[in-house]
């Protein structure tokens, strides 16, 4: 008997109306665990080949692990996937708060979510009560304020997700937000919430779930809590929280700062943690069952008008301070409250808001295009205007929010060169061409460029930027136990910034569900979920392969501009084939970076193999 489950999915059919309870079976378990594994899971054997991302056919997974619920630490993630709109593959992302506990207490480790309502709704979930409620009194409000709304409506003990006005309008990289400044923000899974008129999901849950060892659980839990609070760094990054490393990685020259075409701020001394702290901070604020709580509780006032926001975070003050040069953490925090509201992710949106910018500098888009207005770096009023004429798909805006890989098709005149993004998701928040493993990590990233599938920028600078020996060996390495952390869903920042110990996972796992996997049977099933969500790209996107994890032609053919330690570098692309070369060569895929049948049918995937017709 496997422990720690509720082993069933609840299925929604948003068409018909219609809740189904299925079971999970045990070999789902034990090859995928849950999280982000089922959700790889789901939607590879759920989606038909060839789906458009908007249509009733695509569908949403949502997934949680079997430490969810559990009450240890950091153990509050929730992972939700689709076919993305923004890149047409793979796409997932997870976010924190309390709904993934809520979800496990409510009955469920699954949601699938399929067809299309004909008005807006509200997906109430409270235990076996499953039920759409009229949605259009929300329709229309931010994502922040609908929250509120819901809760005042259902009762405070409700966990809600919601969208805001981007996913209602398509932006392809619009967010779900939660616990009012969570977000689940890449991949544009929100617009798919809005095309099928979903405008939140609320959870209620009173359930308990049984665990094989609650002895020794409890025991270890304490044993785990008590080693976090004796790190070192829980007391030096937790008041800071992500925005800690601001000055750290200006300093390293891997802040990006105008698009991309810099790797150094010269006001990113005020947009540090300590600076937010000092200004804007007003609490500290944490997700389900979290002993380090990143999140900085910001009051912010712009123009006249006072806003709180949680954050800004790491990368909302990378992509919209550097990357948009806006030197002010207060206004960096309102741009983030702005973003949060109408439901925009703000990696993506600070990407696409510089290439925007950078696009008039240079001549691309002009006055015409853009209401008389001047766009210009460093200027808020710019920002606020681009962020308003997405969310609401007018003029430029209606380009803009298809992301910067079709913007930059539309635009032409060279701006591709200036796209950045790889497999059309928006680079975050780390400049990679003088750090050999953080561009590798990218460029093989399964949903496009992000940095929570292998963050190695450290690493980089620990054994040497530029060297390329070892790089894809420690990538591989990330990426198969990213995945397993996303399956159990917990937080990486009790191991990635703490330096908590990981084989702690592989003892709570057994004492929760009687499973005992070594810690490289955890490793396998991050392997099998890296393979299987490749294997779905190669069958969504009819020519994808290597080209696909090229970088953007920014990072090798132009030299960093600007001041800083990195100034004047670049990376080679004879570099990047080495790289890509001996990466897929490690993962025993072909030369253009297919899976092969040897490899699939090693990790239990043979069906896969069949289906692709290898």
């Amino acid at each position: 008997m496997i422990y720690g489950y509720n082993k069933k999915l609840l299925r929604v059919n948003l068409t018909d109306e219609k809740f189904t309870v299925e079971g999970i079976d045990d070999s789902t378990i034990l090859n995928f665990i849950g999280g982000r594994g089922f959700v790889a899971k789901y939607l590879y054997d759920e989606i038909k080949k060839g789906v458009n991302p908007l249509s009733e056919e695509n569908k949403i997974i949502i997934a949680i692990g079997p430490l969810s619920g559990s009450f240890l630490p950091s153990s509050g993630k929730i992972e939700f996937g689709s076919k993305s709109p923004l890149t047409g593959g793979y796409g997932d992302s997870n976010m924190g708060g309390h709904i993934a506990a809520e979800l496990k207490l409510a009955g469920y480790d699954a949601v699938i979510i399929e067809g299309k309502c004909e008005s807006p709704k509200v997906l109430v979930i409270e235990n076996e009560k499953i039920k759409l409620i009229d949605g259009t009194k929300y329709w229309g409000k931010g994502a922040i304020t609908c929250e509120k709304m819901l809760k005042e409506d259902l009762g405070e003990e409700y966990q809600i997700a919601t969208i805001g006005p981007a996913g209602e309008n398509l932006v392809k990289f619009s967010c779900i937000s939660h616990d009012f400044g969570r977000q689940a923000g890449r991949t544009g899974i929100a617009a798919v919430m809005g095309f099928k008129k979903l405008k939140a999901i609320a959870i209620r849950g009173n359930k308990t779930v049984p665990v094989k060892d609650p002895d020794k659980l409890l025991e270890k839990g304490k044993e785990m809590y008590n080693e976090i609070y004796r790190l070192p760094a829980f007391k030096t990054w937790t008041p800071y929280g992500t925005a800690d490393i601001t000055q750290w990685v200006n300093d390293n020259g891997a802040f990006p700062t105008k698009n991309f075409s810099m790797g150094y701020f010269e006001g990113a001394s005020k947009l540090t943690g300590q600076k937010l702290r000092e200004t804007i901070h007003v609490l500290d604020k944490g997700c389900f069952s979290c002993p380090i709580p990143c999140g900085k509780y910001s009051r912010v006032r712009y123009s006249g008008k006072e806003a709180y926001v949680e954050g800004p975070e790491y990368e909302t003050i990378a992509l919209i301070g550097g990357n948009c040069m806006i030197d002010d953490i207060e206004k960096v925090g309102y741009i983030n409250f702005l973003m949060d509201e109408y439901g925009i992710d703000t990696i993506s949106g600070g990407n696409v808001i510089a290439f925007a910018l950078e696009c008039f500098e240079k001549g691309v888009i002009n006055k015409d295009d853009c209401d008389g207005k001047e766009l210009k770096f460093g200027d808020m009023e710019s920002v606020i205007y681009l962020i308003e004429k997405i969310v609401k798909r007018e003029g430029i805006g209606d380009v803009l929010a298809n992301g910067v890989r079709n913007a930059s098709k539309t635009f032409g005149k060279g701006s591709e060169n200036y796209a950045i993004h790889v497999k059309g998701l928006e680079v975050s928040g780390y400049e990679p061409r003088n750090a050999a493993g953080m561009l590798l990590a990218y460029m093989t990233c399964d949903i496009g460029a992000h940095h929570n599938r292998a963050w190695a920028i450290t690493y980089d600078i620990a054994v040497g930027r530029y060297e390329v020996e070892g790089k894809a060996e420690k990538i591989i390495e990330l990426q198969h136990i990213r995945p397993m952390i996303d399956s159990l869903n917990v937080c990486r920042f009790p191991w990635i910034e703490l330096g908590f110990q990981l084989h702690h996972y592989k003892d709570v796992f057994k004492y929760i569900t009687g499973i005992e996997y070594e810690w490289e049977d955890l490793l396998r099933v991050g392997e099998r979920e890296y393979n299987l969500t490749r294997a779905f790209n190669f069958r969504e996107i009819d020519d994808f392969g290597r080209k696909y994890d090229y970088p953007p032609a920014r990072f090798y053919k132009e030299e960093l501009k600007g001041e800083g330690p990195t100034a004047g570098q670049k990376i080679s692309f004879e570099t990047i084939e080495k790289l890509l070369d001996k990466y897929y060569e490690l993962r025993g895929w072909d030369s253009n970076g297919r899976p092969t049948r040897k490899k699939l049918e090693e990790l239990n995937l043979k069906y896969v193999a069949d289906e692709l017709g290898l």
